[in-house]
């Protein structure tokens, strides 16, 4: 029967009700828009940092992240590919055998990162191929390799020149070859293009003397979601007690963490803000709505109905705006968010050319996970709920005689 009332009381004054819920709704819009777009931002951050060349996951020998050396590669033998690709989540794996050489032209030798690579398989997950500028990208069969712009114009070579590269190879050996240069690769960000080569896996393991050898087998995988699923399960198949390390994005770029933490910290404070003001706006609302019926609630209490009574009745009408502002919210911020995630908002000028140098994508879209949606609407609906004792307080120590001549 309370609810009854309640639910029937609110709607007696439309205009009243419309105003609170209207003071709810945008507090429920705004905050899920704030958190909604800066989880998207960082979301694509992720994604397109780590289809730059890390991967999500990546498989390699026991220790070789902490000491890359190709001492400590290992062989990618069928049935470790087997069990890598039966993983859940994972859709293929790209294998890598990666070392430091120098790299000379004429008289010019500087450092560089030599990488063998599957060219298919490394044009799928990085989308290397549709990074060459000058030339052609490689095939398996190739005896040529890739360089990167920075390199090449260090170097003063160009497609068609000749590369000489000198390093150690594995357990030791001496390594050196010369190889024709087939394409020129452009990263943006500088210091991947100032180093990077790159040659067929077949043609890297005869360099380095590594034959069958790897350093890194880098998993293709969808997106975060799917990497937390791949990363647990090949845990717990693979040896990771002697053999393998597993390694997560978050442990190959603790920058990006850093920066994921720094952003999260800022925006605990943009948000907290957002609430204090929207806490005083329901606060005013729900003063009003109290001054309005304050001589309603004297003829209640002058005719016989108990305080405690009706200040629940007041309490549950509040809390009934509450919910219906935050519904209506949720809907229309989902129904944005969903927009906003399927046509992003494109950057321009010079932060799109800042994020073009870091590989970024220049668009900034919203998230729809959807624990966004219903977290905000539980804090503005509690935050509503300790509000609306305010005027269950006004109707405990009312005197209904001032009430009724106010």
């Amino acid at each position: 029967m309370i609810l009854k009332i309640a639910w029937r009381n609110i709607w007696r004054n439309r205009r009243r009700t419309l105003i609170t819920a209207a003071s709810i709704f945008f507090a429920v819009l705004f905050a899920v828009t704030i958190e909604a777009m800066n989880r998207g931002i960082f979301d694509k951050m992720i994604n397109d940092s780590v289809s730059f060349y890390t991967g999500y996951v990546q498989v390699t020998h026991k220790g070789y992240w902490d000491e890359r050396f190709l001492d400590n590669s290992f062989e990618l033998s069928p049935d470790l590919v087997t069990t890598i690709k039966a993983t859940s989540g994972v859709n293929d794996l790209a294998p890598r055998l990666e070392s430091f050489a120098l790299a000379s032209y004429k008289k010019i030798t500087k450092s560089a990162l030599v990488v063998g690579i599957a060219p298919q398989k490394e044009a799928a997950l990085t989308g290397l191929d549709k990074r060459v500028v000058t030339g052609t990208y490689l095939t398996k069969e190739d005896e040529a390799v890739l360089v990167g712009e920075g390199l090449a114009e260090k170097l003063k070579l160009g497609v068609g020149d000749t590369i000489v590269l000198i390093s150690q190879g594995y357990r030791g050996v001496n390594a050196a070859g010369k190889y024709p240069i087939k394409g020129i690769v452009s990263f943006g960000a500088p210091d991947m293009s100032a180093t990077m080569v790159y040659m067929p896996l077949k043609v890297a393991q005869w360099f380095y003397g590594a034959p069958n050898l790897v350093t890194t087998a880098v998993l293709d995988i969808n997106d975060k979601n799917a990497a937390e699923l791949a990363l647990s399960s090949l845990m717990s198949t693979l040896d990771t007690a002697s053999a393998y390390d597993v390694l997560s994005w978050q442990k190959m770029m603790p920058e990006l963490m850093e920066m994921k933490d720094l952003k999260e910290s800022s925006n605990v404070i943009t948000v907290f803000i957002l609430y204090f003001i929207v806490s005083f706006g329901i606060l005013g609302v729900i003063l009003m709505m109290t001054k309005e019926r304050q001589r309603e609630f004297g003829v209640l209490i002058s005719i016989g109905m108990k305080r405690s009574k009706l200040a629940l009745i007041t309490w549950i009408e509040t809390i009934f705006l509450g919910l219906l502002g935050a519904f209506v919210g949720i809907a229309v911020a989902y129904g944005l968010m969903y927009y906003l995630s399927i046509n992003p908002i494109v950057v321009t000028g010079d932060m799109a050319e800042t994020y073009a140098k870091f590989g970024i994508e220049a668009k900034l879209p919203a998230s729809t996970d959807v624990d966004i949606f219903y977290t905000q609407g539980i804090i503005v609906v509690c935050i509503t709920t300790v509000l609306a004792l305010y005027p269950c307080l006004q109707i405990w120590k009312m005197k209904p005689i001032d009430a009724m001549r106010a």
